[in-house]
C-alpha cells in the first residue's frame, strides 16, 4: 500500500517559491516624496494642489488600510 502524501511540508514549499520583493510594501516609497512634491509644484494654483493633495493623501491612507486588514485577516486564521 503507498504511504499518503503528507500536506504539512507543503505550506513550506509555497513560501520558499515566493521570493520576489514586496511590492505592496514598497509603494510609500512612491507616494511620500510626492506628497511634498505637489505642494511646491502647484503651489500657484491652490485648488489643484489641495485637490490632489488630498487625493493622493487618501489613497495612501486607503493603501495602509488594506496592508492592515490583510495582515488581521491573515493573523486570524
Amino acid at each position: 500500500m503507498a504511504p499518503s502524501p503528507d500536506f504539512s511540508n507543503q505550506d513550506a514549499v509555497v513560501r520558499r517559491q515566493n521570493r520576489g520583493p514586496p511590492y505592496k510594501f514598497l509603494v510609500p516609497l512612491v507616494y511620500a516624496p510626492v506628497l511634498p512634491l505637489i505642494r511646491i509644484a502647484l503651489r500657484h494654483n491652490p485648488v489643484w494642489r489641495d485637490r490632489l493633495f488630498f487625493g493622493v493623501l487618501t489613497g495612501a491612507f486607503a493603501h495602509g488600510a488594506y496592508l492592515v486588514s490583510e495582515l488581521y485577516d491573515v493573523e486570524s486564521k
